[in-house]
């Protein structure tokens, strides 16, 4: 193939992969999706800058690691020792940021580790892209084929897995009182998240025989994020039911309404419902009003936490949204 079609056909091998997770993350997102732009910006975070700073970085200071160890002991040592820290790093940094420009996102422990996937799903796109190419290039399509497997379905969720430690760090020190909570949560996030890539890189630069530990520790990895976000998530619909219910009293919400904002079920059907009955418009309004009621129940939430005039004033707001709106949920 020229390098054109090369180029072309290892971004399809990396888009479909990288989709499909983007779409199931996005999916368990059940109660209060993230704004669009910002998850647009996290993953483009990850796929651009993190990218061209990784590289820059990781090639200057593996330099040392060729001096001493030549080129396939460098290779195995700088992916180990250096690629971690650099680019759990870098990735972080979109995490960081969320949380000091737009903290007010940040709801939940789901809501860091939705970020953090998604700046790992952008770095790991492009980084995907960069090995398909190497890999025709160097060793022929059945070689990429291969690759592409492993690096596109099985391994296709390490970047995420890896960086969502950092985001679950942030959001637990944005959702806590402790002070020394607060500080250790996200060094303790990143540390994981190194460690973490430590150990895939590892394994897998020590060749084949080591490859299941690799596979035994990612998707250990994200077999325990999914217990974490089915945590939250009951933690978070005892949020709704919890802050929700006095809303009732207040006449922000009717009772059917408070059933149907307090289940994620109950939500989608009717949502679903006034899609195929009213059309795109009444289905985008209860999709809006839903997530104002889980905006207003997360915002008491934080308000019973720390006292701040802030989500007090934002409470207040939303309840007069809902209020202007309920007559579109009967």
């Amino acid at each position: 193939m020229s390098p054109t079609i090369t180029l072309i056909l290892s971004t399809i091998a990396a888009l479909i992969p990288t989709l499909f997770y983007v779409a199931i993350i996005y999916w368990v997102d059940r109660y209060e999706k993230e704004p669009w732009w910002l998850l647009v910006s996290a993953f483009l975070w990850g796929a651009i800058p993190s990218i061209i700073v990784a590289y820059i970085a990781n090639s200057l200071l593996s330099i040392p690691f060729y001096w001493l160890a030549g080129q396939t002991g460098g290779d195995a040592l700088a992916a180990s020792l250096i690629a971690p820290p650099v680019e759990e790093t870098i990735k972080g940094l979109a995490v960081l940021g969320i949380f000091l420009l737009w903290r007010h996102e940040i709801d939940s422990p789901l809501d860091g580790i939705i970020y953090g996937a998604m700046v790992g799903m952008g770095f790991a796109m492009i980084e995907n892209v960069y090995y398909f190419v190497n890999t025709y290039q160097t060793s022929g399509a059945e070689a990429l084929g291969m690759n592409i497997f492993m690096r596109g379905i099985i391994f296709g969720l390490n970047h995420a897995l890896f960086t969502s430690m950092t985001g679950l760090g942030v959001a637990l020190a944005r959702m806590t009182t402790n002070q020394f909570a607060r500080f250790a949560a996200p060094i303790g996030g990143w540390m994981a998240a190194m460690f973490l890539h430590f150990v895939h890189n590892t394994a897998v630069s020590s060749g084949n025989a080591l490859c299941l530990l690799a596979f035994l520790s990612d998707w250990g990895g994200v077999t325990l994020v999914l217990v974490i976000i089915i945590w939250a998530l009951v933690q978070e619909r005892r949020w709704l039911k919890q802050y929700l219910v006095e809303e009732v009293s207040n006449y922000t919400l009717t009772v059917n309404q408070y059933k149907l904002a307090s289940s994620s079920r109950q939500r989608a059907k009717y949502t679903w419902n006034q899609l195929l009955t009213q059309g795109p418009g009444a289905y985008f309004a209860a999709a809006r009003f839903f997530r104002k009621c889980s905006e207003l129940a997360y915002k008491k939430h934080h308000h019973t936490l720390f006292a701040d005039e802030k989500s007090g004033e934002l409470i207040e707001s939303l309840r007069a949204d809902l209020r202007e709106s309920n007559h579109l949920i009967t």
